[in-house]
């Protein structure tokens, strides 16, 4: 017989669990009727199941993440309902049986339980750190308690769809010539460690002089094809070392220090770290937040460590009466000219948060153009560079033929 679990609540409202085991669910609503309690779900219990076995429902939220665009559309979706009247525990629950996300539709749940047994909006964000920034519950909290819950929401959705945005173009104009230099490096290893031998043996049974070129090659690929394990091991802890390098404290200062002093990149590094300071201030600001709180968060956005040093000597220099143009004036080597005479004229017309919005729309559009023209800049740096590379081969082949004629 069929053993089913059926949910639901007994004649004092008290929540009910209760496994029985019954013909089918028609004969479980009369188990539970008989036993005093009102049905709200059943499920059934299938032996020998996975899903007995192991909690797959656990595992996929497990397993699942928030991506941004989705966070984007549930605040989006969450701002409109809240317009169109809905309660915020109602929209949670629209939110919570669209979603597909695994790991999405729990938190939603979670977060509308919270909000039902008295909890603030933000308070119940503040419990999922790795999906809801510092960012996003501030503004949050600044829209609850000014009362302007729909509008924080707007505003923190355009906010994240820009920052999406600008972080997709930048890594999709980084993309081709990443290809480009893997598959160069790859193709330059086989030729060493599988094409050169063959060649290179017509070379050494010669008894000429071999060009400088010529002997770096055959040296080279002699080692990498008497040990090529160790070549590929080597290649890999190369690659793996320095993802973690990277990864590190010193990598990120290092990154931090080199990235905005490249040509071309570099300027594009400043614009993108302008345009992200300026929109997420504006965007706080707007919301009610406090300017101190503001810069606080504003610091935590922004990635470069020397950005960041930059945003909290303003947070400490603007509670100390400062104006807060000044310091981004005084550090023009890494915020454009620009920044700090804009938030100047906020300052001097009061409307500091329109100047940062109208700034960050700039930096953004300029960014967007300049990833573009990048491509069209870097397709030639590659040629030159693939050029040279093959240049050096073909030099180091045909160059002992040269030195062959000459001693015939």
């Amino acid at each position: 017989m069929p053993t089913f679990i059926y949910h639901g609540k007994d004649d004092k409202d008290i929540k009910v669990s209760k496994t029985v085991e019954a013909t089918d669910r028609y004969a479980v609503y009369e188990i539970a009727r008989n036993n005093g309690h009102t049905v709200t779900s059943i499920d059934e219990q299938k032996k020998h199941s996975l899903k007995a076995i192991f909690n797959i429902q656990r595992l996929e939220y497990l397993m699942s993440r928030v991506k941004d665009d989705e966070l984007v559309m549930v605040t989006r979706n969450l701002g409109s309902m809240l317009v169109a009247g809905l309660p915020l525990s109602r929209a949670l629950s629209v939110i919570e049986r669209q979603s597909k996300n695994p790991r999405l539709k729990g938190v939603m749940s979670d977060i509308r339980e919270k909000i039902n047994e008295g909890s603030q909006f933000y308070e119940a964000l503040e419990a999922y750190p790795k999906v809801f920034s510092n960012l996003y519950i501030a503004m949050v909290r600044a829209g609850e308690e000014s009362g302007g819950l729909s509008e924080a929401l707007k505003t923190l959705s355009v906010q994240m769809e820009r920052s999406s945005n600008l972080k997709k173009k930048i890594k999709g104009a980084m993309i081709y010539p990443a290809i480009v230099i893997v598959i160069l490096v790859i193709i330059g290893i086989l030729m060493m460690i599988f094409v050169m031998p063959s060649i290179t043996g017509t070379f050494k049974s010669l008894d000429v002089e071999l060009p400088t070129t010529t002997k770096i090659l055959i040296t080279v690929s002699d080692f990498m094809a008497a040990n090529t394990v160790a070549t590929l091991i080597g290649l890999i802890s190369f690659v793996l070392g320095g993802i973690y390098f990277l990864r590190t404290k010193a990598g990120h200062i290092t990154t931090s220090y080199i990235i905005p002093k490249l040509p071309v990149i570099g300027k594009i590094a400043k614009e993108v770290n302008a345009a992200r300071t300026s929109r997420t201030l504006s965007s706080l600001l707007s919301s009610g937040v406090d300017v101190i709180r503001a810069l606080n968060i504003t610091e935590e956005v922004v990635q470069n460590v020397f950005y960041k040093k930059i945003i909290a000597e303003a947070a400490v220099r603007v509670e100390k009466g400062t104006p807060l143009s000044e310091v981004f004036i005084e550090r023009e080597d890494l915020y454009p000219v620009l920044v700090g005479e804009m938030i100047l004229v906020g300052e001097e017309t009061g409307d500091i948060s329109h100047m940062l919005h109208e700034l960050a729309i700039f930096y953004e559009n300029e960014v967007e153009q300049k990833t573009k023209d990048l491509s069209t800049i870097i397709e030639p740096i590659l040629m030159v560079v693939i050029g040279g590379a093959v240049g050096f081969f073909a030099l180091a082949m045909i160059a002992p033929i040269y030195s062959i004629g000459d001693s015939i």
